[in-house]
């Protein structure tokens, strides 16, 4: 087996999210598919960011975007049921199409729970400048 390349359709391992709880979390809320598979390649035209996931956080906050309505958080945030969940994370561009990422670059903010994600959104992601302590510790820590 080789070195995946950009351009790529690969499996894509994720954590999906099976339905709103009540109360705490349990195992059986969320699965692990295999079934997914993702291009290696940002859309032309797109200003997403593929990553590759190396770390991902398990924050307390993550237990009420689980839940349907008890809480007054925003819905563009809540977990959607039969998608991956998602959280903080550290990761690597493999491909970009925004001006301010390069493939290579390594980052932490929001990502989806699965070996690649695809970001449209990087208003919430940050360039990791500073590789002098370990990686994980931009999970929570710094």
């Amino acid at each position: 087996m080789g070195k995946n390349r950009v351009g790529d359709e690969v499996q894509n391992k994720q954590i999906i999210f099976r339905d709103y709880v009540i109360g705490y979390p349990r195992e059986a809320d969320l699965y692990i598919s295999t079934t997914s598979t993702i291009k290696l390649q940002v859309p032309q035209g797109s200003n997403a960011v593929l990553v590759k996931n190396m770390y991902l956080s398990c924050d307390p906050t993550m237990q009420f975007l689980m839940r349907k309505d008890e809480y007054p958080l925003s819905g563009s945030y809540k977990y959607i049921p039969g998608s991956p969940i998602n959280g903080f994370g550290v990761a690597k561009i493999l491909d970009s199409g925004h001006p301010s990422f390069i493939a290579g670059d390594l980052v932490w903010g929001i990502t989806g729970w699965e070996e690649y994600s695809l970001i449209q959104n990087t208003d919430k992601l940050y360039k990791i400048h500073h590789i002098d302590v370990p990686l994980s510790y931009y999970t929570g820590i710094l």
